[in-house]
């Protein structure tokens, strides 16, 4: 029989909140591992196809978990029913091992308690609400890095409806966007993306296009906010929205987003999906993170601007938002990311960085004060001179 140290209970949350106002992971306090060549070699974006999936008793007393089920099992892959909640044959005799196991595992489970308690998630949206926890894509700044506890297990949230439906007592209770006179037309907004991608779980889940269209139904000043790597918008466009479904997609320059971003999809093609979305009436946006001042960067960001303005040119009633979020890290993040990605060339060096403490303690490494004021001038006047229909929200 195996010990219970061999088996994950996927009824946990996958990410460990240290703090439930922040938005950046803090990695303080959270174990860490020795994950040194665990990270898989870049790949061109695909549909994910887990290798495993499962699922618990408790997910199949909801509708949603039902039908995750029978879109898996339509797709070709075989659901495995568990009898409780505890995963077997997760963890393998080395930690390569068990972490390819559990990135090739999908999860249909009931969402924990913490998870639907709804916590802000400033600067970008009043409330973080979760669909799922997880994502495919390897991401070599990934800063959920130095929060994720145990074998990344990816879970889809089964008691979705009950989810959706919990909604409403949080409506216009806010101080992001509902209390907020520069943001105040969009309404109480619910961010749908904070511990995963849509877009790359939705051929499996269904769970978002749920979301779109309970948002539409929902006859108030809301909006569902979420942002993706990857460009499969297929099952969005048609889709009654009612304009309340803001659908960002996170770019970056050349040199960051071809060498540290693995298994996404090209920036290209996320922009050619923002411009499909924009013209079904979605509003749109662009997440630039994490922001970095690699060699050449004004050339190369400003030629990332230029794209974006090629792709909504022409754009009729275009409702453009950008989000400008730079590069950090912390003590935590660095250690699992230098694990999973030791040949990484991404900069973490904390003698050229300067120290900020979250509210509760936590440090994290930012660009010195004299480079995010060259950062944020630049960008500023850039993206207001290249694309002028984009209003910034933030710049953090």
């Amino acid at each position: 029989m195996r010990r219970d140290s061999d088996s994950v209970d996927v009824d946990e949350p996958l990410a460990v909140d240290v703090s439930p106002a922040s938005h950046d992971a803090s990695g303080e306090g959270v174990p860490t591992r020795d994950l040194t060549g665990l990270a898989p070699a870049a790949r061109p974006a695909r549909r994910w196809t887990p290798r495993r999936v499962v699922v618990t008793p408790a997910a199949l007393d909801h509708p949603h978990g039902r039908r995750v089920v029978d879109r898996v099992e339509a797709l070709g892959t075989e659901v495995e029913r568990l009898r409780a909640n505890r995963l077997t044959g997760v963890r393998g005799e080395t930690e390569r091992e068990t972490y390819a196991r559990a990135k090739a595992t999908l999860a249909i489970v009931v969402s924990p308690p913490s998870r639907r308690a709804l916590q802000p998630i400033a600067p970008s949206a009043d409330w973080r609400v979760d669909l799922a926890e997880g994502c495919p894509a390897h991401c070599q700044y990934c800063y959920l890095a130095g929060s994720l506890s145990g074998p990344p297990v990816t879970r889809v949230y089964a008691d979705l409806d009950d989810i959706l439906a919990g909604l409403a007592a949080y409506a216009g209770r806010g101080t992001v966007t509902s209390r907020s006179a520069a943001r105040a037309g969009e309404g109480t907004t619910f961010e749908a993306s904070c511990y995963t991608d849509p877009l790359a779980l939705e051929h499996l889940t269904g769970s978002w296009r749920r979301a779109v269209e309970h948002f539409a139904a929902w006859d108030a000043p809301v909006q569902l906010r979420w942002t993706t790597k990857y460009a499969d918008v297929d099952t969005f466009v048609g889709v009654p929205h009612g304009g309340r479904t803001r659908v960002r997609f996170s770019v970056n320059a050349a040199p960051v987003s071809e060498r540290l971003e693995g298994g996404t999809a090209t920036v290209a093609d996320r922009l050619a999906a923002l411009r499909r979305l924009a013209l079904a009436g979605y509003p749109v946006g662009l997440t630039i993170a994490p922001i970095m001042p690699v060699p050449d960067w004004r050339r190369h960001y400003g030629a990332l601007l230029d794209r974006v303005a090629s792709a909504v040119g022409g754009l009729a009633g275009l409702d453009l938002t950008a989000e400008l979020i730079t590069h950090r890290f912390t003590p935590g993040s660095k250690e699992v990311l230098l694990g999973w990605y030791p040949r990484t060339r991404l900069e973490m060096d904390e003698e050229s960085r300067r120290r900020k403490y979250g509210r509760f303690g936590a440090v994290k490494y930012v660009y010195p004060r004299e480079t995010m004021t060259e950062l944020r001038t630049w960008f500023e006047r850039e993206l207001a001179a290249r694309v002028p229909a984009c209003r910034l929200l933030y710049w953090t």
